[in-house]
């Protein structure tokens, strides 16, 4: 595996964990009592956690075609985007969407190209 393979590897686990960073961050910002904020905060990562994990991760079970993966993958962090938007971070997520963009678009281009299956 080169370097620039790994490096996008590990770089595309920190955007995952920043998207679970984010959705947990909307969460507890969230309008609303103290029960809504916590689940919320700690339910909304979780489920991005399992959806990721179910379909995205490359040793996920469920073996779907790439664009239903890549789907989930967009929806994920498109929620985080969101979220980061609507606590007013809308820096933070354009950032975080650009980089998610470029990384996605590395992992197709070498995937392709070492003849692996685009995970």
């Amino acid at each position: 595996m080169s370097a620039l393979i790994a490096a996008n590897l590990g770089l595309r686990f920190v955007l995952e964990l920043c998207a679970l960073a984010a959705l947990g961050y909307w969460g507890f910002r969230v309008d609303g009592g103290a029960v809504v904020r916590i689940g919320l905060g700690i339910g909304a990562p979780v489920l991005a956690a399992v959806a990721w994990g179910a379909v995205v991760a490359p040793k996920a079970p469920l073996a779907i075609p790439p664009p239903v993966r890549w789907a989930v993958e967009g929806v994920v962090c498109g929620l985080a985007v969101a979220g980061l938007v609507a606590t007013g971070n809308s820096r933070l997520a354009w950032r975080l969407a650009v980089v998610w963009l470029v990384n996605r678009a590395l992992l197709a281009v070498t995937e392709r190209g070492a003849g692996a299956p685009p995970r």
